[in-house]
């Protein structure tokens, strides 16, 4: 695993390189042109290249919690420690995904609205499921030794909210990364250059999910120790 990571670190930023020298001088800006052939001005322009971004950090975002349900479940029905090291390095590193997904977010409804949050469902359930991700986290650290149940049906919750922004919130304005919400319906002229997005941030997904598994392992390893210098009376 420790060889692992610096790899998967740099073919991450290689292709985050190559990813941003396509979205920015490959990719065309985003124009829509009406019946008459006039400019509709409600193209996004330059504003729509943060898609590349916003889109690629939510797949994986959603990726992670589901790593985190289906860990936590299997913590709960076999109370081995490894699931729950699992879960709980993939919602850290879900947090801070779901930071960017929100951040990238506003950003786009600024351009797409007018304002930096609209109260849409889609939004709005993204909201939520980040406000379970880092309830997970602090009932983590602070719920003492129950925490890591609370935090596993937390994290259980959390995977099943999420078919709720793509599925159950029914239509919405939310803006569209490709003909009709699809992404594989991408123009060609973009479609490589969010695919390589994607791929990129994979690889720094894995890279950050290892490495927080590892040091998730160890912490836990040292309060073991804790635990039993202090039973021996040694602290």
């Amino acid at each position: 695993m420790k060889k692992l990571v610096p790899i998967l670190c740099i073919l991450a930023a290689f292709g985050i390189a190559v990813s941003l020298y396509e979205i920015f001088f490959v990719t065309p800006i985003e124009v829509n042109i009406d019946s008459n052939g006039r400019l509709n001005m409600s193209s996004l322009f330059f504003n729509y290249k943060i898609m590349f971004f916003h889109v690629a950090h939510a797949f994986w975002l959603f990726c992670a919690v589901f790593v985190a349900g289906i860990s936590s479940a299997f913590y709960i029905k076999t109370q081995n420690v490894k699931w729950d090291d699992i879960a709980s390095a993939a919602v850290d590193v879900s947090v801070a995904f779901g930071a960017v997904v929100l951040l990238t977010g506003s950003i786009w409804a600024r351009a797409a609205w007018g304002v930096w949050w609209h109260w849409e469902p889609r939004l709005t359930m993204s909201l939520l499921l980040w406000i379970v991700l880092v309830g997970y986290v602090l009932v983590r650290r602070f719920a003492g030794p129950s925490g890591d149940r609370i935090a596993a049906g937390m994290a259980i919750f959390g995977m099943i909210g999420v078919p709720f922004i793509y599925v159950l919130v029914g239509s919405d304005s939310h803006p569209n990364s490709g003909a009709n919400g699809v992404v594989a319906k991408l123009p060609p002229e973009m479609r490589g250059a969010f695919w390589l997005s994607v791929a990129s941030f994979l690889l720094w997904f894995l890279a950050l999910m290892l490495t927080r598994l590892e040091s998730t392992r160890a912490e836990r390893e040292l309060r073991e120790l804790r635990e039993r210098a202090l039973d021996l009376g040694v602290l």
